[in-house]
């Protein structure tokens, strides 16, 4: 909401920590006809501007916020004081970049150039102000936001900053003067990186670059603000080496090293956007007015392709699932049963997000197992903060004895996949239970309605299903029950909010909706191999798809003896599902189960499978036989209602699975596809292979 001006010295905007402005003695915001923006002047005649948009917890640019922070401008040029500063008011940080839902209707590019022009216009205004003008940034400091300080002299950034440009994971590159200002700030590769890859930096690394120039406390703003006005703070420029590498000459040389990067990663023709910033680059980077041009046109043009029409879906089914995630979880302490691989890492990143963990083993080899995967995960996501992974490793307390039960807000199981075993494991819990307390299920497979025999509490049992690996999954299924309670699955919906996870809401069936959806695509390649294709062939049919990686990788990568498991299960509830081959089951029992054991249908080495060269031209059929019995699953899943609606299915196979972003999940690529075709080309690979391909009766009706 906005704030409504305040006449006091400082202006205690931000909850617990005070936003520094300047020591004002008397007189009073000035909000003039703005509904976005707050200006004040200081004894020391510097403007202070706060950006606090209006019905919103965060700042984002659009163009109502951009024309009144052009009138604003209007009054600095006019009253002239000796610098201007720009803040937000917001707690959650300085700008989150442009409001993408404006974008969303948009289908004609000259008028996206046209709102472009106006938008690059306010900024250039800002960047020639006569005046020195700062950024002083908390918090997020991303897209249209970070534009916005580089059009500053200077940026003064509060220790918890990050900066980055993630518009490329829109299907789109920055576009307010971004691909302009900062590859003529800092060593143009490492802009260009930025920008390639939307990875975001945090406070010491953007100073090092030199996107920042001073880092400071809040508590010495006003000082760091006062020298940077007084000229007392040295600024960054580029170097001769930097120069060199921006120059004519260089950029082709480095670019094609840009080209062959990105193309590990995304695909030209799934992925546009990389390689249009790399052409801007290349042609126009030595000519800022003719850069700025080109750079509002190449936008404009990707803004309307579908790639990045659907990766703004994607945005969107992750703020859907986000909001899930809101309530409270007042409980501090998780007390996970199951230290191998997933309970040990679920531990570890509950732990990393402020929770006191036990974690409970019958052997004290598996809790030693997790406690050094948690140190070593922690040493990757830390951004050099000792005490955060000390502390984070001093909340993850191993528990051979189970004592921690007793005093959990919520108790995960992650024990084998076992029905016995499991109900063991309850019967033995269960006893212990704190009133108020959570039993949660990472099964993969088994159906709760069968987990929950023999519980007193049934009510209090939930599914909160991880993937693997934990800390880079960010979907967890929630799976009810028709005996679950309500508060339970807000509660539990809340506690992944709190873990910076996905909720996507289930209900109980065999494999729930993503190990159900994704059994029959992996079974379809096991049918394949025995039919003689090459696994290398097979995966890359799936790859040219758009899928992160093929069917038979993917097997190695979650265990051939998880794959099995599941496709067991799943037998009773989808009979047309291909039996597993003899030859996987031998596998399985001489212990080749994948990447966790360095063999499986691949080598592994160093955490990568080894192919061999050449994997031949998938036929024609090839990618609709794999991907659309998935599609069939979820469409299954929709009408049985094990999923509320097409979005959560989107959503939920997106962030899994990783089924291809820039098709916008599996539903919708059916509708885009068009459901007749869906129909008829399951209709004729059933008549060709077998009944496992007929449509669901789904398709009929669905719209």
């Amino acid at each position: 909401m906005s704030k409504a001006p305040a006449p006091k010295p400082a202006l205690a905007i931000l909850g617990d920590r005070d936003l520094e402005l300047g020591p004002f003695d008397a007189g009073e915001t000035d909000t003039g006809p703005w509904q976005h923006w707050r200006l004040r002047t200081d004894e020391d005649n510097i403007a202070w501007l706060l950006f606090d948009k209006k019905d919103a917890s965060a700042n984002t640019l659009d163009e109502a916020t951009l024309i009144e922070l052009n009138a604003v401008l209007d009054k600095i040029e006019q009253e002239r004081p000796r610098g201007l500063v720009i803040r937000s008011a917001k707690p959650s940080g300085f700008i989150a970049g442009a409001d993408i839902a404006q974008f969303r209707a948009a289908t004609d590019p000259a008028q996206i150039e046209a709102m472009l022009t106006k938008g690059h216009a306010v900024l250039d205004r800002l960047d020639n102000l006569p005046l020195s003008t700062v950024a002083v940034i908390h918090g997020f400091c991303l897209g249209g936001g970070l534009e916005v300080a580089l059009a500053c002299d200077k940026r003064i950034a509060i220790d918890d900053a990050s900066f980055g440009f993630p518009e490329v994971l829109l299907g789109l590159h920055p576009g307010l003067g971004g691909t302009v200002r900062l590859p003529r700030l800092i060593n143009p590769v490492q802009a260009m990186t930025m920008m390639l890859t939307g990875k975001t930096e945090r406070t010491r690394r953007a100073r090092s670059l030199g996107i920042v120039d001073a880092v400071t406390k809040e508590r010495h703003v006003r000082g760091a603000v006062k020298a940077a006005v007084n000229g007392d703070l040295k600024t960054h420029s580029q170097g001769f080496l930097d120069k060199l590498l921006g120059s004519a000459p260089v950029r082709p040389i480095l670019a094609s090293r840009m080209r062959s990067e990105a193309s590990k990663r995304a695909p030209e023709k799934f992925y546009p956007a990389p390689y249009a910033l790399i052409d801007l680059w290349v042609h126009h980077g030595g000519s800022r007015t003719a850069m700025q041009r080109e750079e509002i046109k190449s936008f404009a043009q990707l803004l309307v392709t579908d790639t990045s029409r659907n990766l703004v879906r994607v945005f969107f089914l992750r703020e859907k699932l986000k909001g899930l995630a809101k309530g409270e979880f007042k409980g501090r302490r998780v007390h996970v049963i199951g230290a191998g691989a997933m309970g040990g890492d679920i531990a570890a990143w509950c732990a990393w997000h402020g929770f006191v963990v036990t974690l409970a083993d019958m052997k004290p080899e598996p809790l030693a197992g997790a406690v050094k995967r948690a140190a070593e995960l922690y040493g990757k996501i830390n951004h050099g903060d000792r005490r955060k992974l000390r502390d984070a490793l001093d909340r993850l307390i191993p528990d051979l004895a189970g004592h921690g039960a007793s005093s959990a807000d919520l108790i995960i199981e992650a024990v084998p996949e076992k029905l016995d075993l499991k109900q063991k494991v309850f019967a033995s819990v269960e006893p212990r239970m704190k009133p108020g307390a959570i039993l949660a299920t990472n099964t993969s497979s088994i159906p709760l309605e069968q987990l929950r025999e023999g519980l007193r509490r049934p009510e209090r049992l939930i599914g909160i299903h991880f993937f693997n690996p934990v800390s880079r999954m960010q979907l967890v299924e929630v799976v009810s029950h028709d005996k679950v309670a309500n508060d339970v699955i807000t509660v539990a919906r809340a506690f992944l909010g709190e873990i910076d996870r996905l909720p996507a809401p289930v209900k109980s069936e065999p494999g729930f909706l993503v190990n159900r959806a994704l059994t029959p695509y992996m079974l379809e390649a096991m049918v394949m191999l025995n039919d003689g294709v090459k696994k290398e062939t097979i995966d890359k049919a799936a790859e040219d798809f758009g899928m992160p990686m093929g069917p038979i990788e993917l097997a190695d990568e979650v265990g051939l003896d998880i794959c099995l498991h599941v496709a067991e299960m799943l037998r009773g509830s989808l009979p047309d599902l291909p039996l597993p081959p003899k030859w996987l089951i031998d596998k399985v029992e001489k212990g080749e189960l994948g990447k966790k054991t360095g063999k499986g249908f691949y080598e592994w080495k160093d955490g990568r499978a080894v192919k061999s060269g050449e994997a031949g031209a998938p036929p024609a059929d090839m990618a609709d036989r794999l991907i659309l019995p998935m599609l069939n699953v979820c469409m299954e899943c929709l009408r049985t209602g094990v999923v509320p609606g097409d979005e959560i299915d989107d959503g939920a196979m997106i962030f899994a699975t990783g089924f291809a972003p820039f098709r916008g999940g599996p539903m919708h690529y059916a509708r885009t596809r068009g459901i007749a075709d869906v129909h008829q080309t399951l209709t004729r690979l059933a008549a060709k292979y077998g009944p496992r391909f007929e449509p669901d009766p789904g398709w009929d009706n669905w719209k």
